[in-house]
């Protein structure tokens, strides 16, 4: 009888898988190594815009605020403040897009007369042309929870606010650290901050509103 190559047989195949065994067991934890989780997963946060303006003008000292039929009363807020209330809408149009996003909600302040009777009064005619009503459940002095019902919400969003609490809500955000963000808002009422959270990182925008004469 012919005898078998040298090397071949049973002996060869068993030298063979127990030579391969190494790599095939590689191969197979390459596979089965759980994947990291994917950006702008569950444990990252999602992306957002959030808005946030001072409310309009309100009365000098010594001076009388208006109501809508043009009463005087101390609660509201001056002439101009209303007119600044009325061409707020103008601010979001799609035309301007580029420059700010129309809002998805709108956040007031509320509570009392006074400031917070300020910031409703000056986003009440942009919810109406946004066809969205002015969410308005948290008072001034309840930031965090002003910014996490924000977060939550359908972006972007714009938080009209009293001015002492701004500089609270953007770090309830979680922005207060970025690069360019000021310590407090300036004495002005014509001005537009913007924060964008993207993959997890804050950024920041100040624009001015250009909405009437003498806006700087």
């Amino acid at each position: 009888m012919p005898q078998a190559p040298a090397g071949s047989g049973p002996r060869r195949r068993a030298v063979l898988a127990a030579a391969l065994a190494p790599f095939a067991a590689s191969a197979c934890g390459a596979q089965e190594e759980p994947a990291g989780p994917a950006p702008g997963g569950p444990g990252q946060p999602k992306d957002a815009v959030v808005m946030i303006i001072r409310h309009a003008e309100k009365p000098y000292a010594g001076a009388l605020g208006e109501d809508p039929e043009g009463n005087e009363d101390p609660g509201f807020l001056a002439g101009r403040g209303w007119r600044r209330a009325e061409e707020l809408p103008r601010l979001f149009r799609p035309a301007r897009a580029a420059a700010l996003p129309r809002p998805a909600v709108v956040f007031a302040a509320g509570g009392p007369a006074g400031a917070p009777q300020r910031c409703r009064q000056t986003v009440t005619a942009l919810a109406q042309a946004l066809k969205t009503p002015v969410r308005a459940e948290f008072a001034v002095g309840a930031e965090p929870a002003l910014a996490r019902a924000a977060l939550a919400a359908t972006t972007p969003v714009l938080i009209c606010w009293e001015h002492t609490g701004i500089p609270r809500l953007v770090r309830a955000l979680g922005a207060h650290e970025v690069l360019g963000v000021p310590t407090s808002w300036p004495d002005r009422h014509d001005l537009v901050w913007t924060f964008t959270r993207h993959q997890g990182q804050w950024s920041f925008r100040e624009l001015a509103q250009h909405l009437l004469p003498g806006d700087a």
